[in-house]
C-alpha cells in the first residue's frame, strides 16, 4: 500500500476539518498536554456516537479554519482562531455540552513528576513508613523533611509540602517520589473553552445551575432598571416605577394644593379627618375576627338569664 505524501495528507486533513466544521455547531476545545497516544484513543472510544475528537497543528487547522470562512461565508467560525494556542484540539458535539465535558473529565491518568515539569497541582508528603532502608535518609535531607529511623526503615515525621503548584519539579523531587512510588499528577484531556453557533465561553458557564441563573438575570434587570431609572430613560423594566414616582409627584401637588383627582380625594379626605378610617379599620377588623363578638354577647346573655330564674326559684321558697 502506498503512503500518502504530506501534501496529501494536508489535504485530507483539510477536508475532514472542513466536513466537520458544516456539521456540527458545537466545538470544545481541550488543551493535550502530556496525553499519549492510548490515553486519546480511550477518549475518542468514549466518546464515540456523538462526538469527534480532532488534534492537528495550530497552523493547519487556521489556515483551514479561515479558508473555509472565506469559501462558506461563516464568519462566526473565526471566533475559534484566538483559541487555537498551544497544545490545543477540539472536539465537535452534538450533545449535551456539559454531559460530554464531564465524560471527558473521567479519562485521567496519574503520572510520575518528571524532571522540569510544570506542577499542576500542591504536591504533599504525608508522614508515615516510606520502606526505604536508612542509606536512602540522604534525600530526604536533601529536601529539609524530618524523619526516624523505625524497626530498620526510614519514617517521615510531619507532613511536607514537597512541591508548589506552578514550581518546575526539580530532580530530588522527582527522584524522591520515585523512590516512594508516588504519582502525584494525573493528565487528561481539559476543556478551555467552549465554541456554540458562534459564541465562546468558558467551561465554566456550563456548570451554572437553572437557579444561578434566573439569579445573575434578576440581578442585571435590577442594574439596567436602576440606570434608566438615574438617566429617565423609559425601559420596560423602569416603565413601572417611572409611573408609581409620577403618581407620587402628582398626589404630592394635590395634597399641598387645592387641585384634585379622583385617586387623590380618598388621601385629602384622610389627612382632613384620620378618625373616619380609624373607626373603619376596627370595624373591618372585628368583621375579619369572624363574629366571635356576638357569639359573646350571647353566651353573657344565656348565663344572666339562668342566673334570674336559679335565683326566682330561691323566691318562690323563701315565701312558702
Amino acid at each position: 500500500m502506498v503512503k500518502a505524501t504530506k501534501a496529501e495528507k494536508k489535504i485530507a486533513y483539510d477536508t475532514k476539518l472542513c466536513q466537520l466544521i458544516d456539521e456540527y455547531t458545537q466545538i470544545l476545545v481541550v488543551a493535550a498536554d502530556n496525553v499519549g497516544s492510548t490515553q486519546l484513543q480511550n477518549i475518542r472510544k468514549g466518546l464515540r456516537g456523538d462526538s469527534v475528537v480532532l488534534m492537528g497543528k495550530n497552523t493547519m487547522m487556521k489556515r483551514s479554519v479561515r479558508i473555509h470562512s472565506e469559501n462558506t461565508g461563516n464568519t462566526a467560525i473565526l471566533n475559534l482562531l484566538p483559541l487555537l494556542q498551544g497544545n490545543v484540539g477540539l472536539i465537535f458535539t452534538k450533545g449535551d455540552l456539559k454531559e460530554v465535558s464531564e465524560e471527558v473529565a473521567k479519562y485521567k491518568v496519574g503520572a510520575p513528576a518528571r524532571v522540569g515539569l510544570v506542577a499542576p497541582i500542591d504536591v504533599v508528603v504525608q508522614p508515615g513508613n516510606t520502606g526505604l532502608d536508612p542509606s536512602q535518609t540522604s534525600f530526604f535531607q536533601v529536601l529539609n523533611i524530618p524523619t526516624k529511623i523505625n524497626k530498620g526503615t526510614v519514617e517521615i515525621i510531619t507532613p511536607v509540602e514537597l512541591i508548589k503548584q506552578g514550581d518546575k519539579v526539580g530532580s530530588s523531587e522527582a527522584a524522591l517520589l520515585a523512590k516512594l512510588g508516588i504519582r502525584p499528577f494525573s493528565y487528561g484531556l481539559v476543556v478551555q473553552s467552549v465554541y456554540d453557533n458562534g459564541s465562546v465561553f468558558s467551561p465554566e458557564v456550563l456548570d451554572l445551575t437553572e437557579d444561578q441563573l434566573v439569579e445573575k438575570f434578576a440581578s442585571g434587570i435590577s442594574m439596567v432598571t436602576s440606570l434608566a431609572l438615574a438617566v429617565s430613560y423609559p425601559t420596560l423594566a423602569a416603565a413601572p416605577h417611572m409611573f408609581i414616582n409620577a403618581y407620587k409627584n402628582a398626589l404630592a401637588i394635590a395634597v399641598a394644593t387645592e387641585y384634585t383627582f379622583p385617586q387623590a380625594e380618598k388621601v385629602k379626605e384622610y389627612l382632613k379627618d384620620p378618625s373616619k378610617f380609624a373607626v373603619a379599620s376596627v370595624a373591618a377588623v372585628s368583621a375579619d375576627a369572624g363574629g366571635g363578638a356576638p357569639a359573646a354577647a350571647k353566651v353573657e346573655e344565656k348565663e344572666e338569664s339562668d342566673e334570674e330564674d336559679y335565683g326566682g326559684d330561691f323566691g318562690l321558697f323563701d315565701e312558702e
